[in-house]
């Protein structure tokens, strides 16, 4: 049986007063609510009030919402903070995604109404605290000024939509199923994890609903037979109502895919394109910097050292409602895009992403693991093994926090089931910056067959850290098939000396649900058998990596 933590609410902050917001169904909702140098709202005027809506608990340690609520009314904020239906405090039940536009429409009208409100509203957070400002702005409500979502996506957390008549399609991350059996499942956080030895995992689900004594309406909505409720119902949340946002993405943000999706969404809608400011950073989901001083690099934070480290997170936030909320400056003096050249200290401004000046480059893999710039003229397959009991391991103990561990890569292309292909060592620093891609043609014995495409920075004393990723599920994989996979986008400084390395797979677990071999449901799993697997090598459809190169020449 699994060993399950359940965390209740938190004792409510001294610094706030509670409150209780009723939905239009008649939902009520707990918040808390703080206003600057006034212990209730008799005592406070007018002013402007930021808004964060959570499902993590808003009074508790793990995203420390009262520190980031005093640090915003030092700047002069009101600060509302609300858990989501059916999450701790607030009544309904705990059920993803569907209710969001309306709830956050209801708490912004709610806030208008009060004493010390002026009738302007922000919005500010991560994650799913992120996704409920994409959904309070699909609402249309016209109070809301602006929001800065951070390290989220609009289509985030929900199971893979397969294409039936299709051939490809993401692969499928382990957590999918698991966040609606932990942080989604009551009004409380239950903590536990599978056996990951056992991989059974829809058998292990069912263990821990028998233990708890109930069953979880998310889950049971995904699983085994999806009801994809629509999130937004009034569609397409970039087709209304525009909103000025701050729209933070993480360079090692495992949730950075949906990010981008995003990105590409709103340049296809002129209204929000037309005040959205993208500002990509050097951390992982959790917030953690790639050049974070090893006392920094901690899990649990001291109290002081989580305050010391507000103003790097709330810091830009601030100057962007400073102009879209307050009106104090123009929407010109703010960079459109803010990104931070990782592996140096430096962020830098610009009108556009891509910069402009980036060329897209490619090199070419060869039978013998290199990567070149000349493509191979003759072609030539490479081959290896997936076997189901012994697959790739991930390289992170928490996929959310990379950069906590920040995991040595080099140790998996030693496998005999990763193929490597390497750059020669770079003469000078090289600038990336822009989007990368793969070009492979593989194919299985198998019936289904995942592909992943790791690419790594490669130091002089061999060591490797991955720079980004993509991965994709082809179906039918007994009939090779050409693909390009997305690894995402890089800002990031090669060193002289320095090489790119690819790794090429067919499983990174626990972070992905592993293929079986023979084509059964792999949360299910079944029946398992290893697969052979191929890759091309050369001529129109082998093996090639495109990066975009801003400074310097790519060996």
């Amino acid at each position: 049986m699994p060993d399950i933590q359940r965390t209740p609410p938190a004792p409510e902050s001294e610094l706030a007063f509670p409150v209780r917001i009723r939905m239009r169904d008649g939902v009520l909702l707990a918040g808390d609510v703080y206003l600057p140098g006034a212990p209730t709202d008799a005592d406070a005027s007018p002013g402007d009030t930021i808004l964060i809506r959570l499902p993590y608990d808003k009074s508790g340690e793990y995203c420390f919402i009262p520190f980031v609520a005093e640090y915003l009314m030092r700047h002069g904020y009101r600060v509302v903070a609300q858990d989501v239906r059916g999450k701790f405090r607030s009544q309904g039940d705990a059920l993803l995604f569907v209710n969001e536009v309306d709830d956050g429409y209801d708490t912004i009208e709610w806030i208008t109404q009060q004493s010390w409100s002026n009738g302007r509203v922000a919005m500010w957070g991560d994650s799913y605290y992120g996704y409920t400002q994409w959904a309070a702005a699909a609402s249309g409500h016209p109070a809301l000024k602006a929001i800065s979502p951070r390290v989220t996506g609009t289509d985030l957390g929900e199971p893979v939509r397969r294409d039936p008549d299709g051939r490809t399609c993401d692969v499928e991350w382990a957590v999918t199923y698991l966040y609606p059996l932990t942080q989604f499942f009551d009004h409380d956080m239950l903590e536990w994890e599978p056996d990951w030895e056992r991989r059974d995992f829809a058998a292990q689900a069912e263990e821990f609903m028998a233990q708890v004594g109930t069953r979880g309406i998310s889950y049971d909505q995904w699983y085994p037979h999806p009801v994809l409720l629509p999130r937004f119902p009034n569609g397409d949340p970039f087709a209304g109502r525009s909103v000025p946002a701050l729209h933070t993405i993480g360079w090692w943000d495992n949730c950075a895919p949906l990010s981008w999706a995003d990105v590409e969404r709103i340049r296809r809608h002129p209204n929000w394109d037309a005040h959205h400011h993208l500002r990509i950073e050097s951390i992982d989901h959790e917030g953690f910097q790639l050049l974070d001083a090893d006392d920094d690099r901690l899990e649990d934070r001291s109290d002081e050292q989580i305050r010391a480290l507000l103003p790097r997170t709330l810091d830009p936030a601030l100057e962007f409602f400073e102009v879209f909320v307050r009106g104090n400056g123009s929407a010109t003096d703010l960079p459109r895009v803010t990104w931070s050249l990782a592996g140096t200290e430096e962020m830098r401004g610009g009108d556009a992403w891509p910069p402009a000046g980036a060329d897209a480059v490619t090199r070419w893999a060869t039978a013998d693991g290199a990567l070149t710039p000349t493509r191979p003229v003759g072609e030539s397959t490479l081959q290896w093994t997936h076997d189901p009991a012994d697959l790739v391991p991930s390289s992170a103990p928490d996929a959310f926090s990379f950069l906590l561990s920040k995991p040595d890569e080099a140790p998996l292309g030693e496998r005999s089931d990763v193929l490597r292909f390497d750059t020669a060592p770079a003469a000078a620093d090289v600038d990336l910056a822009g989007p990368v891609s793969a070009q492979v043609r593989v194919g299985s014995d198998g019936p289904v067959m995942d592909c992943f495409v790791r690419l790594l920075d490669v130091a002089p004393d061999g060591t490797a850290l991955r720079i980004a990723r993509g991965q994709q599920q082809l179906r039918g994989a007994t009939e090779p098939a050409a693909l390009t996979i997305d690894l995402g986008h890089v800002g990031y400084r090669l060193r002289a000396g320095h090489r790119l390395r690819v790794h090429v797979s067919s499983s990174d677990y626990p972070e992905f649900l592993p293929q079986t071999g023979t084509g059964v449901d792999p949360w299910t799993w079944g029946e398992t058998r290893a697969n052979t697997q191929s890759l091309t090598i050369g001529g129109p459809e082998g093996l090639a990596l495109t990066v975009a190169v801003l400074e310097g020449d790519l060996p």
